[in-house]
C-alpha cells in the first residue's frame, strides 16, 4: 500500500501544479476579456477595430483551458459539488468507502468513456486541421485535443482518491473526520 501512496502522492503533485497554472490563466482570460470589451467600446469611439475575432476566440479557449484543466485539481481539493444528503454526515471509514464505490462505479468509467469517445472526434479535427469559421479565428484543433488531456488528468486524479481511500478503509491512512483525503499521508506502512 506504501508504493500505492507514494504514486498517489506524486499524481498529487502533477494535478496541484497543472491547478496552479490554470489559476494563473484566470488571470489572463480576465485580461483577455476586458482588452476585448474596452476595444469594442474605445474602438467605436476612435473609429478603429481594437479587437478581433482571435481575440474573442481566445477568451472562451482560456475558459476551456481554465475549466478542462481544473476539474483534476478540484477533484484533489475535494471541490466537485456532490448530492450528498448522507455523505456529508458521514466520517472515517464509512465516507471513504462511499467515495471509492463512487469512484469506481462512476468517475473512472465516465472519464474512461469520454475519452474514448472524444478520441475519434479529436483526431478528425488534426486531420482536416480544424479552425474557426470565423474570419481571423483561433485554430480549433489544439483546443480539442484538451478534452483528451482533462479526462485524462482527470481518470489518474480519481486513481489517487481511490488509493487514498483504500487506505483508509485498510489502516494505512489516518480517517480522521477532519482531515480530507487530499493531504498528503503522514505515515503507516504497509
Amino acid at each position: 500500500m506504501n508504493r500505492l501512496l507514494i504514486l498517489s502522492s506524486w499524481i498529487d503533485r502533477l494535478n496541484v501544479g497543472i491547478g496552479r497554472l490554470a489559476s494563473w490563466l484566470v488571470l489572463v482570460m480576465i485580461g483577455v476579456g476586458c482588452w476585448n470589451v474596452l476595444g469594442r467600446y474605445v474602438g467605436q469611439a476612435v473609429g478603429r477595430n481594437l479587437s478581433s475575432n482571435a481575440l474573442i476566440e481566445m477568451q472562451w479557449y482560456l475558459f476551456s483551458v481554465v475549466f478542462l484543466l481544473g476539474a483534476a485539481y478540484t477533484l484533489h481539493q475535494n471541490g466537485h459539488v456532490r448530492v450528498d444528503v448522507f455523505q456529508s454526515r458521514w466520517r472515517g471509514k464509512r465516507k471513504a468507502l462511499a467515495d471509492l464505490v463512487g469512484t469506481v462505479l462512476f468517475l473512472l468509467p465516465f472519464s474512461g468513456l469520454v475519452f474514448v469517445l472524444s478520441w475519434q472526434w479529436v483526431l478528425a479535427s488534426w486531420r482536416i486541421l480544424e479552425a474557426s469559421p470565423d474570419p481571423g479565428g483561433l485554430p480549433r484543433y489544439p483546443i480539442k485535443s484538451l478534452i483528451l488531456v482533462s479526462f485524462t488528468v482527470l481518470l489518474v486524479q480519481g486513481l489517487s482518491e481511490a488509493i487514498k481511500n483504500l487506505a483508509v478503509l485498510t489502516g494505512d491512512r489516518p480517517a480522521d473526520p477532519d482531515q480530507s483525503t487530499h493531504q498528503e499521508p503522514t505515515g503507516g506502512a504497509s
